[in-house]
C-alpha cells in the first residue's frame, strides 16, 4: 500500500471538496440533471434498506479502477455522493459515524484519486422524515411514506 501517496495527495481534494458541498435543494436540482449520477457508497444491505431513488449503489470496498472504469467510464460525469452521516432518524438505514470518518470523505478522496474532477457532494444532515429528497427501500421502491415509523 502507499500511505505516503495516500497522504499527499489528500490535501488536493479536500480543497477541491470545499467548493462541491451541496444544500438539499441545490443536490436535488443537480440530480435531475441529464447524466448525473447519484452515488450511495454504502454496503448494499444498507442501500437496499434505504436510498435516494435513481441512486446506484457501488460499495466503498467495491469501488477499483474496473468497477469504476464499467459503472462510470465518463470522468467528466456528474456524480454526486452522500452517505450515512447526511440523514437522521434512520439509525438501521443511515448508522451514524464519526464525521472524520464519514463515508463521503473517502469516496471523496477515492473518486478523486482516480481521475473522476466532477463530483459533488450532499452538505447537510437531513431529517429522513422532512427531507425533500425521494428516499426509497430496493425491497418495494416504496416512497418513505409506507416505510413504517
Amino acid at each position: 500500500t502507499d500511505m505516503k501517496g495516500y497522504l499527499q495527495i489528500g490535501p488536493e481534494p479536500a480543497e477541491h471538496r470545499e467548493r462541491r458541498r451541496l444544500t438539499e435543494a441545490d443536490f436535488i436540482k443537480m440530480s435531475r440533471e441529464a447524466g448525473v449520477i447519484v452515488l450511495d457508497a454504502r454496503s448494499k444491505q444498507k442501500y437496499d434498506e434505504l436510498h435516494i431513488k435513481e441512486a446506484v449503489n457501488l460499495s466503498f470496498p467495491d469501488i477499483t479502477v474496473d468497477s469504476l472504469a464499467k459503472m462510470f467510464p465518463d470522468k467528466n460525469a456528474k456524480i454526486l455522493i452522500y452517505c450515512n452521516n447526511n440523514f437522521v432518524n434512520a439509525e438501521d438505514a443511515f448508522p451514524r459515524k464519526m464525521a472524520a470518518a464519514s463515508l463521503n470523505i473517502s469516496t471523496y478522496i477515492s473518486l478523486y484519486t482516480y481521475g473522476y474532477r466532477n463530483i459533488y457532494e450532499l452538505g447537510p444532515l437531513l431529517d429522513v422524515k422532512t427531507t425533500k429528497l425521494d428516499l426509497v427501500t430496493s425491497k418495494k421502491e416504496a416512497t418513505l411514506a409506507t416505510i413504517p415509523e
